[in-house]
């Protein structure tokens, strides 16, 4: 076993730094979303998803995948989010064991009133604070680091 390679000040101060700004963000997102639409994160994200899709429809499994939830997250938000009137869970008639899930009248009108307030948040928080410079930078890392993710997640 070899020996741990700890994190210098730099990188502390970096790492902390990232962690601290992800957890305050998506408090703030949360937080403004419940107050102003009356909707979690991850309702805003499925709506967001489904209103995108062409008929406001997408395959169960698609949406998962989109949200990178698993199969019972997904399935016991979207239980709540169909009892609330914001989406609903049919058949699919292509395949009868999968399941497709539509946007309903009720959750495209949340997601057209939340989405510019969204929008303006994330500016406000986050984009308008940002040179071009730095917003590809911020581009360049995400990708980077998802990138490793995908080689060190298939490594299990």
């Amino acid at each position: 076993m070899t020996e741990a390679r700890w994190l210098n000040d730099q990188e502390q101060q970096a790492w902390r730094g990232l962690m601290a700004m992800q957890d305050e963000l998506t408090e703030f997102i949360e937080r403004r979303l419940r107050t102003r639409c009356g909707l979690s994160n991850a309702d805003y994200q499925v709506l967001a998803h489904l209103s995108e899709a062409p008929g406001g429809r997408l395959r169960s499994f698609a949406l998962g995948r989109l949200l990178r939830w698993e199969k019972s997250r997904l399935s016991q938000h979207l239980s709540r989010m169909q009892t609330r009137g914001l989406v609903t869970r049919e058949r699919s008639e292509d395949d009868q064991r999968g399941a497709v899930v539509t946007i309903t009248p009720r959750g495209t009108e949340l997601i057209t009133a939340a989405a510019p307030q969204h929008v303006a948040d994330v500016r406000a928080a986050v984009i308008d604070q940002l040179t071009e410079v730095e917003l590809r930078t911020l581009v360049t890392i995400g990708d980077k680091v998802r990138a490793r993710l995908a080689v060190l997640g298939t490594a299990d």
